[in-house]
């Protein structure tokens, strides 16, 4: 490839899919720390579309990537959909987070406890005060949305570069200069999606962080319980968060929704906060909890205000910021790449313009 227009930071779905949509009218190379892309944040998802996660503008984000994720031109034959469902239960402690999260959500359905165990036989009927359902809540395909995303930006021309840490990033003479292990680039606009690290390299382009705090969410397998089919259960979980359980390939995914500020690294969870969880899960079914059949964490990166930060930083030029997805990043990803596009070279934006001055980092750039 000869000189760049665009380097993007950082090979998770953030930065791959920005990539794939770039590189249709731009060149572009993609650099990724980790020797293979979605290492970190999303090859650890819980792969669920939920309309209703997230506040006003992560659903406003959820909203505009509904249509791709469902019909993924370019990016799979068929959706990256399939039906799950997600159920919040609320004990009597529990109501007024389920309240809050009702509040100005759409296509919920309010349940007994007896239809709440209807859906899921193993819950506590004398547990459940209420509960809610969002039917079209779904899988996602993690997996083949990444892959197909990565094909497509390799099929327009895009140039990938594996186990390349940034290790040093300055402008020079009009132009942002990458310096990695695997060599060096130039281009006039960088775009960066390094998760975790994003304050990082900020850092290292000179520039304010945003504030990033990587947060720790672990998770654990359990086998299917005795005389259970699993299958067609939703997820389900306390509407005050303290854990959440769906069936992954036969087996229950359990987590504790821990969030533990970190320092970015490689995370694994921690054992104490595993049990706790487990516990917390155990109080609100009628069946065991066996040993777990594997373990692992991953890290969900917020600012203060739980929004992205999705543009231009004003205070220097083509420093792109796309980062601090939280936990939405593979749901959010189709919006926010397309607008990556939108703003970086001219692409239609599929969100108001409400919803780009929330995602600006003009907000923590405040004179």
């Amino acid at each position: 490839m000869t000189q760049p227009d665009i380097i993007v930071i950082g090979g998770g779905i953030a930065g791959t899919s920005a990539a794939a949509m770039l590189a249709s009218d731009a060149r572009v190379v993609l650099i990724e720390a980790e020797p293979q892309l979605g290492y970190h944040s999303t090859g650890r998802s819980a792969a669920i579309f939920i309309r209703n996660y997230g506040n006003a503008v992560i659903r406003a984000l959820n909203a505009a990537s509904a249509p791709m994720l469902q019909e993924p031109d370019k990016i799979s034959d068929r959706s990256l959909l399939s039906p799950r469902g997600e159920m919040l239960i609320a004990g009597e402690n529990d109501m007024a987070a389920l309240e809050e999260y009702a509040k100005g959500a759409t296509d919920l359905e309010r349940l007994t406890a007896a239809e709440a165990v209807a859906r899921v036989p193993i819950l506590r009927s004398e547990a459940i005060a209420a509960a809610i359902i969002e039917p079209d809540a779904q899988d996602i395909d993690v997996d083949r949305m990444l892959q197909g995303y990565a094909r497509l930006f390799s099929d327009r021309g895009g140039q990938t570069v594996k186990g390349a840490a940034v290790t040093r990033l300055i402008r020079d003479n009009g132009c942002w200069q990458v310096s990695t292990a695997k060599g060096a680039w130039s281009a006039p606009i960088v775009v960066n999606a390094a998760g975790a690290w994003a304050d990082t390299v900020g850092r290292m382009a000179g520039l304010a962080p945003i504030g990033l705090t990587p947060m720790r969410r672990s998770a654990v397998l359990l086998n299917a319980p005795d005389g259970y089919q699993i299958e067609d259960w939703p997820l389900f979980a306390s509407a005050s968060e303290s854990w959440y359980a769906k069936p992954d390939a036969g087996r229950l995914l359990v987590s504790p929704a821990d969030e533990d500020p970190v320092e970015p690294h490689d995370v694994w969870p921690d054992d104490m906060v595993l049990a706790e969880g487990l516990h917390r899960f155990e109080q609100a079914v009628t069946v065991p909890i066996t040993r777990p059949t594997h373990s692992w964490a991953g890290l969900r990166s917020f600012t203060k205000d739980r929004t992205p930060t999705v543009g231009y930083d004003p205070s220097t030029v083509g420093f792109f910021w796309l980062a601090g997805q939280g936990g939405y990043g593979v749901q959010t990803a189709p919006a926010l790449s397309a607008i990556c596009a939108g703003l970086c070279i001219g692409h239609p934006v599929p969100v108001a313009q409400d919803i780009l001055d929330a995602l600006s980092p003009d907000r923590f750039r405040a004179t």
